[in-house]
């Protein structure tokens, strides 16, 4: 069995939607618990109506926020393998297989990145410039299932962040272990997955494609890309993930860290649609991170938030 958890606030359309491609699986080895965190609208009543004793509803007593809600996710699995799957996006009929075949024949796996498939608002498959720079430039190229460790896994990830977190499959007890970083609310993934490596952890990249990834023009990815937090979030983190591997004597991976360079070019495509909102924070931000100006204070390699 996997744990197949979904963090709910949004669309309940599309949340339904992402429960009946859990549904449609060809592996029935799964459970799937929906932790609603408070949305106004309650969906308890249409996911009553599924009427699948492997589908649980939680709602939550209070809001709790994306991160916490994540915990609370985390809290709740009791399966070797949780899959933290987005409230909007979907699983193809083989992702339960796909994870499973591959979690048991690499137990020492502690995150499998299968193959993905981006779609947009409408569920049509997009190529947006940021995907395809994911796929033809950064993310590893094999045709079979490919497991990074240690500095590699880490040089690869600071290079370019490739992975797309709500069709990541962990080891519960290795997720368990390892909080999350408040500081870096918009990263907070890639944060996670170096952390979880740092720690001794490996990534296993399987290419075969059983996920779809809804890009919406208007996620919280997109606007803080506009106005400029997410990049001034990935500046502070990449800064603090320098001083991370350093100190585990990664030396390549820290210059991908310090060098920042896809990171700088996904910053140089947004600045034409900064100007055109005429976001002039946004551009100062995306210039500082453009040129490589100093971001000011850094966490320490200690501090959680």
């Amino acid at each position: 069995m996997i744990d197949i958890m979904i963090p709910f606030w949004g669309d309940p359309d599309l949340l339904l939607k992402a429960v009946e491609s859990v549904l449609a699986q060809t592996d029935p080895s799964w459970r799937l618990t929906i932790v609603d965190d408070c949305y106004p609208e309650s969906v308890a009543d249409r996911i009553e109506e599924l009427d699948d004793p492997r589908v649980r509803y939680v709602r939550n007593q209070k809001n709790l926020g994306i991160t916490d809600n994540y915990r609370r996710c985390i809290e709740l699995a009791t399966e070797d393998v949780v899959v933290l799957l987005g409230c909007d996006d979907l699983m193809l009929p083989n992702y339960v297989d796909i994870i499973r075949t591959t979690a048991k024949a690499y137990p020492q796996a502690t995150v499998i990145q299968p193959g993905v498939e981006v779609i947009d608002e409408t569920g049509t498959p997009t190529h947006s410039l940021r995907d395809c720079v994911k796929a033809r430039l950064v993310r590893p190229r094999s045709e079979r299932p490919l497991l990074l460790t240690g500095e590699a896994a880490a040089s690869s990830l600071l290079w370019g962040d490739w992975l797309y977190w709500p069709s990541l499959a962990f080891r519960r007890q290795d997720l368990a272990r390892q909080d999350f970083r408040d500081a870096f609310p918009i990263i907070q993934d890639l944060a996670l997955v170096m952390d979880l490596i740092l720690a001794g952890g490996s990534l296993l990249y399987v290419p075969t494609v059983c996920f779809r990834y809804r890009r919406h023009s208007a996620s919280a990815s997109a606007t803080s890309s506009i106005d400029g937090r997410r990049f001034e979030g990935e500046r502070r983190y990449l800064a603090l993930a320098e001083k991370l591997t350093m100190v585990k004597g990664w030396r390549r991976a820290a210059r991908h860290a310090r060098w920042r360079l896809l990171s700088r070019l996904d910053a140089l495509t947004i600045v034409p649609r900064t100007l055109c909102g005429r976001q002039w924070h946004g551009l100062a931000v995306l210039g500082r991170h453009i040129v490589g100006f100093s971001s000011g204070s850094l966490h320490s390699p200690d501090e959680r938030g």
